[in-house]
């Protein structure tokens, strides 16, 4: 070759080499941006680091092991220390080579993001750029310098153009081993399997998509590149790295749109890098639409793999493990299932080529991921990888490195203030910057809050005291309640038996017929005060908690029968026909069996005082699919209006009307009655519509059931 040609050359793979070290700047975006701001600084300088440290093994043994004389095809011997080269161009070969091992060595600080200690990754780095990628690549590069293929994968015809297993899946191993070892972040999986995930969002999305588009255009020297001089295959090769990452990306558009309703950034973001990745070891023997195919089934691949990691519980922070080992997989399986076989200049058909691709991918996998496993597990034995709960917790910009900006001081301080529960003090951050105006108007939202705290304490302060006061009100009440009541019993007990007597004619005829007629209503006044005053006294006890039930055994059926006798005389007076449904086996109930007849007897009264002549009125006990005991009254009566039933369930809630009026009571029937039921632990619940009659339903709880009945005839 003329030296014009040497030159261009050179100046080719110079320019190839920039363009793939442009990647790591590519890398430094997207995963900084992929995760939360208290990690963001820590993840970047890891990218610059690992590159650091790649750079200066590659240099120290890493190209020797890889592209030194060969030891059976498993390891170079030679070159150590490399010293320039024979050569401009071996120069150049260099060192392209060496941001091929920088690249593979980057791919990992992604995936242990924001939980691996600074110095458990430098070894990590380390384990990846001086013992593993070298000797991988020494099995499917050595020779490439020359054109003659001494690595034992190579000379079998293993293809592995510009590296989707060589660099991509490697670093893809070395990724999961990692993740493993140290396990997913605090919060990423519920405490047990299947308990779900959480979606841990990264801070700068804009940068990350940056991020994306230098790693697409440091890919183009990153492929092409791999031509090592200037060939007619570039332009195809650079087609094929422009259309799989296109496929890849709208596939994973068109899956998160339809699996999540909405275009998911990270995923869409993901799938282009997928489709680089899948493209990179056949991009030299597929044409267009083969390229096409590629990206789109890596697209697929991404996704399946992220749902697949989330499953089985690992924790991969930027996905690299499906973009980079599994599309890396496919991408090299692809050479043979995609492929050109007239491109391939080895003589095999498409099944042996499928199984070459197949045995180097298992071959590098196995001694990646076994390697890098043992390796990492050993160390964490003895130097935990991974970082405290603590520091995790803080952020690895501050625990690691000390770092800090304005808006992590800010949120450190606001988490502080979550913590302690001290809302009294404002945050002080520096007020000319973004976090600072954000600190400004936070504080001004803390004495909102500690206005609006006093404001709220002295109404509650009010409330006490206002509480305090009706408790003391209700409590005098309570007391004059039963203090008059006990006052008023004893004349009227008095005067009812007195009447009583008179009536019988114990003191001898009355000479006149009116007087009976005055005795009668005497009685009949007297009476009825003293049924209020019951009530009053019952109600007085409910509220103030003082009612004592004296619980015992009951057969309902008898309660209920008694309580039919007790109002046979109205019933008959107004030609009501009265029904009773009883069921034989009634369950036994347990409660006071006072309590319960007054319960009944006060339904039954209703029911027929407010049934007009010639109605109806049912009494129905009945035990319910769930085994509680119901009992239910209905009547043919009056009813009540929809917009009245609430105000009869309150105490003295009377319903305007003119029979109401003439047949009104106390108001305190109903609300007694349900007071009463709510003391045994039931539910009473009215039905009723104007001229329609009423129904009412009480229910007994489960509880309260004892045993099956006796027939009751």
């Amino acid at each position: 070759m003329d030296p014009a040609g040497q030159y261009m050359d050179v100046l080719w793979l110079s320019v190839a080499a920039i363009l793939v070290f442009l990647m790591q700047a590519g890398f430094a975006c997207l995963e900084g941006g992929l995760v939360r701001a208290k990690n963001s600084i820590n993840v970047v300088i890891k990218n610059l680091v690992d590159f650091l440290i790649a750079a200066f093994s590659f240099w120290l043994i890493g190209f020797a092991l890889m592209f030194g004389a060969s030891w059976a095809g498993l390891i170079g011997t030679s070159g150590f220390l490399f010293d320039g080269g024979e050569t401009p161009w071996s120069g150049a070969f260099f060192f392209f080579q060496m941001m091929f091992c920088g690249t593979a060595t980057t791919i990992v600080s992604g995936a242990v993001a924001e939980r691996m200690r600074f110095a458990g990754y430098f070894l990590c780095a380390a384990i990846l750029s001086t013992l593993i990628y070298p000797v991988v690549g020494h099995w499917s590069w050595a020779g490439l310098e020359t054109g003659r293929a001494t690595g034992w994968l190579a000379s079998l015809g293993f293809i592995d153009f510009a590296g989707s297993t060589v660099v991509h899946s490697v670093g893809g191993w070395i990724a999961l081993a990692a993740i493993l070892v140290i396990g997913p972040r605090s919060g990423r999986f519920g405490p047990e399997p299947g308990s779900g995930h959480k979606e841990i969002e990264g801070h700068n999305l804009p940068v990350a998509v940056l991020g994306v588009f230098l790693l697409w255009v440091g890919w183009f020297g990153f492929n092409a590149g791999s031509t090592l001089r200037l060939s007619p295959e570039i332009p195809r090769i650079l087609i094929n790295t422009v259309l799989a990452p296109v496929a890849g990306g709208l596939a994973a558009l068109l899956i998160t749109w339809g699996f999540h309703r909405k275009p998911k950034v990270e995923i869409i973001m993901n799938g282009v890098l997928a489709g680089l990745v899948g493209i990179t070891a056949p991009c030299h023997v597929v044409g267009p639409g083969g390229a096409l195919v590629i990206g789109a089934v890596s697209g697929v691949i991404l996704f399946v793999g992220m749902r697949v990691l989330e499953e089985v519980r690992v924790d991969d922070a930027v996905s690299a493990v499906p973009v980079h080992l599994m599309c890396g997989i496919w991408g090299t399986l692809a050479v043979a299932l995609v492929g050109r076989p007239d491109l391939w200049n080895n003589g095999h058909t498409r099944w042996e080529q499928f199984l070459i691709q197949l045995g180097g991918v298992g071959a590098i996998g196995a001694f990646s991921f076994g390697g890098g496993l043992a390796l990492l597990s050993l160390i964490n034995r003895f130097y935990p990888l991974r970082v405290s709960q603590e520091d995790e917790r803080i952020g690895l910009n501050v625990a690691e490195h000390g770092a800090n900006t304005a808006l992590l001081r800010l949120l450190v301080e606001m988490d502080r203030q979550r913590r302690d529960g001290d809302f009294s003090r404002p945050v002080q951050v520096d007020a000319e910057t973004e976090a600072g105006q954000i600190a400004t108007l936070y504080n001004r939202v803390l004495e909102r809050v500690r206005v609006e705290t006093r404001r709220r304490e002295k109404a509650v302060q009010d409330m006490r005291v206002a509480k305090e006061a009706a408790e003391k009100a209700n409590k005098a009440k309570s007391q004059f309640l039963a203090s008059m009541s006990h006052e008023l019993r004893t004349p009227l007990n008095a005067v009812i038996g007195f009447s009583e007597m008179i009536n019988q004619e114990v003191f001898g005829p009355l000479g006149n017929e009116r007087y009976r007629e005055y005795i009668t209503d005497i009685h009949a006044s007297g009476t009825h005060l003293l049924n209020l005053i019951n009530d009053l006294l019952d109600l007085s006890k409910i509220e103030a908690r003082k009612y004592d039930l004296n619980e015992q055994e009951i057969d309902l059926a008898v309660i209920a029968l008694a309580a039919g006798r007790f109002i046979q005389k109205p019933v008959h007076d107004k030609r009501l026909k009265f029904n009773t449904h009883i069921p034989p086996n009634l369950p036994i109930v347990r409660g006071d069996e006072r309590v319960l007849r007054q319960v009944l007897l006060n339904l039954l009264s209703n029911a027929v005082k407010f049934t007009p002549r010639g109605g109806s009125v049912d009494l129905k006990l009945e035990c319910e699919p769930d085994g509680r005991v119901a009992i239910t009254v209905s009547d043919t009566g009056i009813g009540i209006a929809r917009k009245d039933l609430a105000r009869v369930m309150e105490p003295f809630g009377q319903v305007d009307g003119k029979f109401q009026q003439e047949m009104s009571g106390t108001g305190l029937g109903l609300p007694l009655t349900r007071s009463l039921v709510r003391l045994h632990g039931g539910t009473m619940v009215l039905r009723s519509e104007e001229h329609a009659g009423t129904h009412v339903t009480v229910r007994l709880p489960l509880w309260r059931v004892v045993r099956r009945g006796r027939h009751v005839a």
